[in-house]
């Protein structure tokens, strides 16, 4: 666990708990998930001492739920909002001789992220190999000494400020995994459209197209997640001053950007399966004109020795009296009328493009 002191004033990391809130700003913490399970009684005892209410129990065990997708909740003292990242893992790194498909379904890491939202404490539990709670302690200490000022070059005034930047750097970590998608999906589009490749790894085609429906469902799910939010937002009620009102109006412009960005996702993955769909019928298309030229080309070649058959079944019969039989010059004068019958007829099916190589 490692928890943080928010305020106005500055930014600083507890040893322990804390015995009473700060009088300004707010309190994070931060559990893996295994820790979480462990001290969730003592965490329910602060959280009643603080804010005067503790997590239901249904909500404990969707903090502790793994395979739960994206969805908000409410209370009257907190807000719930489970959100699966999507990021590129580290291990695929290191896997650049496996199938495009394999490679994209290993670098896909979709774990859960979970927010307990209250007035002055934000509770965070992550997956054990999550970087984000790392990631933006780093970035509240910079922020407070001044060296960075990107996502907002402050400190956050309120605990679902703090969340809704944490959720922004989770759907903008999406960008390193859609630039591997794409490339390994312009692999597998080049080898459908070859002419001279063989395709047959259609296994790894379908597994792939399964790993963009499940990528769909998490941005549709990351979606409703955050306008449920955004809706509840909304419902709060007004501020009793000017300088909540626009902390409140500030919330809704972040919650916006997020949705904008979780829409941008949702937006690739979508073309990410029309240009495979798009893709697999081409390669169907192109395959079958394939055909159509072999069969094309193979009925022309019937259709030049269909007659040089007719002409040497003729000359093959078993009679005594058939002209040019029984003369020297006979089986030259019967070559050559084969031979410009076939000369003839390819000449005359070359001219009408069957047997070009064009269209």
């Amino acid at each position: 666990m490692r928890a943080f002191a928010v305020h106005p004033g500055g930014f600083s990391e507890l040893r322990q708990l804390p015995q009473d809130l700060p009088p300004e700003g707010f309190v994070w913490l931060s559990f893996a998930r295994a820790e979480f399970e462990a001290r969730v009684p003592e965490l329910q005892a602060s959280l009643q001492h603080w804010a005067g209410g503790t997590l239901v129990d249904l909500h404990v065990s969707d903090l502790l739920n793994a395979q739960l997708p994206s969805h908000f909740d409410y209370t009257s003292w907190y807000d719930l909002l489970v959100f699966r990242r999507l990021a590129a893992s580290s291990a695929s790194e290191q896997r650049e001789e496996e199938p495009a498909a394999d490679a994209m379904l290993s670098s896909i890491d979709t774990n859960p992220v979970g927010f307990a939202v209250f007035d002055h404490v934000l509770v965070t539990v992550h997956p054990d190999d999550c970087l984000v709670r790392d990631f933006f302690a780093e970035r509240l200490e910079r922020w407070h000494e001044g060296r960075d000022l990107r996502g907002g070059g402050r400190l956050p005034s309120s605990p679902a400020e703090l969340m809704l930047r944490m959720v922004n750097h989770m759907v903008d970590s999406y960008l390193e995994l859609r630039r591997q998608l794409t490339r390994q999906f312009s692999a597998l589009q080049r080898q459908l459209l070859d002419p001279h490749s063989q395709f047959d790894d259609w296994p790894a085609l379908q597994t792939a197209r399964d790993a963009l429906h499940r990528l769909e469902d998490t941005c549709e799910d990351q979606r409703s997640a955050l306008q449920e939010w955004m809706d509840a937002l909304a419902e709060w009620p007004p501020g009793t001053s000017l300088l909540a009102e626009r902390e409140r109006e500030l919330l809704r412009v972040r919650s916006r950007d997020v949705l904008e960005h979780v829409e941008r996702v949702l937006s690739h993955v979508r073309r990410l399966e029309s240009s495979a769909e798009t893709a697999v019928q081409m390669h169907f298309s192109a395959l079958g004109h394939r055909t159509n030229n072999i069969m094309r080309t193979l009925t022309v070649l019937t259709a030049i020795f269909l007659p040089l058959n007719l002409i040497t079944g003729i000359f093959g019969m078993n009679f005594d009296a058939l002209p040019l039989v029984h003369k020297a010059l006979g089986f030259w004068i019967a070559f050559g009328l084969m031979l410009a019958v076939g000369l003839g007829l390819g000449a005359f099916f070359w001219r009408k493009r069957y047997l070009s190589t064009r269209n």
